[in-house]
Formats: structure tokens, C-alpha cells, sequence
């Protein structure tokens, strides 16, 4: 099968981009795809240096791999990846997390990943995931939490992602509540301002796990036609 790769970022933290990457992994396995998520900067871990968005991506990828190759670098505060690094005296490289997408690409042939809080997340004083997106010329899906003010993020993180020169291959609608404000009115503002396909529309579903969200997410469009047909 032919190789897919997706960076997944979101409008902002909170957005749902781990959510929605479970979602879209599992809707890849259920297509026939050897599916697996990759976030190579997470900050946030337990005692024993896990974090939980790498472990539910491990958990929702299709091939069963060690969390090490899930993830490159995992920091113990939940604060933007270069502040977490410098804390923990250390310098996230590009080189790595370049290095770290090749090891895992052998294993899968629809491959997520997932950044860190938005588009321009500084990684170090170099670089941000944009620019090392961009070396890696990586098509984008883009995870905009609905909520008050996600219009303004939303077309600006599709203006930067074009911007940069990459494809925007699509996005995704998640409810971050039961009720989001003025849910119609903003799905339609997105909807005619984002040129690039609305792969679901993900309802507010705080205790479903990405099988049950694979419902809710159509990604025929990330896929070859091949692969999408009958879908």
C-alpha cells in the first residue's frame, strides 16, 4: 500500500488533537491501514515518564510498538516543549524527531503526527514545528476546537500552514462541550473559509474511546482513491 504521513495541529492546547488523531488511527485500521501514531514532544508525564496522549496513541495505532518509538522526547511539566526542555536541561534537535519519524515509518503505512500545543510551538530557539514540518514536507490536518474564538485560530493556522508551503489535507470540528457556542453558525464560518476537506465533525464525547470516535471521522480523503473506494 501506499505510504500516507499527516502532522496533526491544532488551533490551540486543548484543542483535541490526541482525541481526533485516536479517532482518525482507528478509521485508518477499520480502511485496512496499518495505522500508528507518532508525537515525538509531549510534556506532561507521570512518575514513571509517560505521558498520556503518547500512550493513547500508542494505544490506538494498529501496530503494537514500544512507546519509545512513539515518542522522542517527554518532559515532566505540562508547559510549551522549549521552556520544559530548557528546564530539564536539555535541547530538543530536529535531527532526532527526524530521525524518530523514520524509524516509525517503517513499522505503518498511514502515520499521525501529532505536535504539541499549535502551529508555530517553538521547539528551541532555532526552530518551531512549522520549520521542522516543513523540512519534512509533511501534509497538515488541522484540529480546531470549537469554542468562542476558534474562527480567528482557525483561518490563521490555515493561512500559516499554506504560508509555509504545505498542504492543508484537512481538518477536523471538535466539540470541546455538550453544547458549543453557536455550533451551527461557526461550523458553517469554518466551512466556507477553509478550502480543504472537513474529514468529521467530532461531538463532545468525554468518555469514548477512538474506536467508538472512529464514527464520527471519514478519511477516505487522506486516502488513495484506491483505498477509498466503497468508502
Amino acid at each position: 500500500m501506499q505510504q500516507q504521513v499527516y502532522f496533526v495541529t491544532g488551533t490551540d492546547t486543548g484543542a483535541g488533537k490526541t482525541f481526533c488523531t485516536a479517532a482518525m488511527l482507528q478509521a485508518a485500521a477499520q480502511a485496512g491501514r496499518r495505522s500508528i501514531g507518532f508525537k515525538p514532544v509531549a510534556s506532561g508525564a507521570d512518575g514513571s515518564g509517560t505521558n498520556t496522549d503518547v500512550a493513547v496513541l500508542q494505544a490506538a495505532s494498529t501496530v503494537r510498538l514500544p512507546y519509545a518509538l512513539h515518542n522522542i522526547y517527554t518532559f515532566a511539566e505540562a508547559t510549551a516543549p522549549h521552556l520544559a526542555a530548557a528546564d530539564a536541561g536539555v535541547s530538543i534537535e530536529a535531527a532526532a524527531l527526524s530521525r524518530g519519524l523514520a524509524a516509525i515509518k517503517q513499522h505503518g503505512d498511514f502515520v499521525l503526527v501529532e505536535g504539541a500545543g499549535g502551529w508555530l510551538t517553538p521547539l528551541c530557539a532555532q526552530t518551531d514545528f512549522a520549520g521542522w514540518v516543513a523540512a519534512e514536507r509533511l501534509a497538515v490536518i488541522l484540529v480546531v476546537g470549537l469554542k468562542l474564538g476558534c474562527i480567528n485560530h482557525a483561518l490563521l493556522t490555515a493561512q500559516a500552514v499554506r504560508h509555509t508551503g504545505l498542504p492543508l489535507a484537512g481538518w477536523v470540528a471538535n466539540c470541546l462541550s455538550a453544547q458549543p457556542h453557536r455550533f451551527a453558525d461557526y461550523l458553517a464560518a469554518l466551512r466556507a473559509r477553509i478550502s480543504a476537506p472537513l474529514l468529521g465533525v467530532m461531538p463532545f464525547l468525554p468518555q469514548a474511546g477512538a474506536e467508538d470516535a472512529a464514527a464520527y471521522v471519514d478519511i477516505s480523503a487522506l486516502l488513495p482513491a484506491s483505498d477509498a473506494v466503497g468508502r
